[in-house]
């Protein structure tokens, strides 16, 4: 799918559009995106999911899945910082009624983990469906090659994403001072080990070498609060717009597209 003319494409859409498969061949078949705006996390989930046949089109009797959401900064959920506690739970939910065998979340967090697992909420309510909230360790993180990688031969990835069976990528859309706006990819960075601040120096480049090889399986982007400035990590709710959206697709470049936008200028 081109990136200018999906962006432009998704630009014109109302509220309560649903992208179906190529936005210039709409057709009744399986999409390639799903576009949801207008409803509670719960509610855009489920719609996001039907039009995919469900939850059982990505997940399995018996997967052990890894739910990747942002929970790197000590902000409440209102601060729209780190992705909704809702949909992650609800996700968890989905997983579970589908047979997965165990959901695992975590995140290498910028901010002390601690608080970042409990001001999201994300670990309580993630919880109480059943999911395993673990906080990362450093001796989890593998050297795993990247024979293609353009500046990156190899890098440090979490050892517990690696051997999932399945993987959602769940990030929130937000502001960012340097890509301008983070979402799939720029998500990925929580289960990648070693320096951040290297993978920042020549941030497009690396960023693709690393995610090209560690492809989820779903990504659903939060934008159900975004972060419009002051990006990534807020902190002022004037800087906070209340979307009510969801993008879901199984291509994380699709469903992620605005990550190449500085990129591509």
């Amino acid at each position: 799918m081109d990136r200018r003319k999906f962006l432009k494409y998704t630009a014109a859409v109302g509220a309560g559009t649903i992208i179906w498969g190529n936005p210039l061949q709409l057709r009744a078949a399986t999409p390639d995106v799903v576009w949801v705006s207008g409803g509670e996390p719960a509610d855009l989930l489920s719609a996001a999911l039907r039009s995919f046949g469900g939850i059982n089109a990505f997940i399995s009797r018996g997967d052990v899945v890894v739910i990747k959401p942002n929970i790197g900064w000590d902000r409440a959920p209102q601060f729209a910082a780190n992705t909704n506690p809702t949909l992650v739970a609800e996700i968890v939910k989905a997983c579970y009624e589908t047979g997965a065998k165990k959901v695992k979340i975590f995140d290498r967090t910028c901010n002390n983990p601690q608080r970042c697992y409990k001001n999201s909420t994300i670990q309580e309510t993630a919880e109480k469906y059943g999911a395993e909230v673990e906080h990362v360790r450093d001796f989890k993180f593998k050297k795993f090659s990247l024979p293609e990688g353009k500046l990156l031969k190899e890098w440090p990835i979490y050892q517990d994403y690696l051997e999932a069976d399945k993987v959602i990528n769940m990030p929130i859309a937000k502001h960012h001072s340097m890509s301008r706006v983070t979402l799939g990819m720029k998500n990925l960075m929580g289960v990648m080990g070693g320096n951040r601040g290297e993978i920042h120096n020549r941030f497009s480049t690396k960023i693709n070498d690393i995610c090209s090889r560690i492809l989820p399986g779903l990504t659903i982007i939060d934008g159900y609060r975004i972060l419009i400035r002051n990006g990534p990590s807020g902190g002022n709710l004037n800087d906070v717009k209340l979307t009510k959206t969801l993008v879901m697709s199984p291509c994380m470049v699709s469903s992620g597209i605005g990550t190449f936008q500085s990129q591509n200028k």
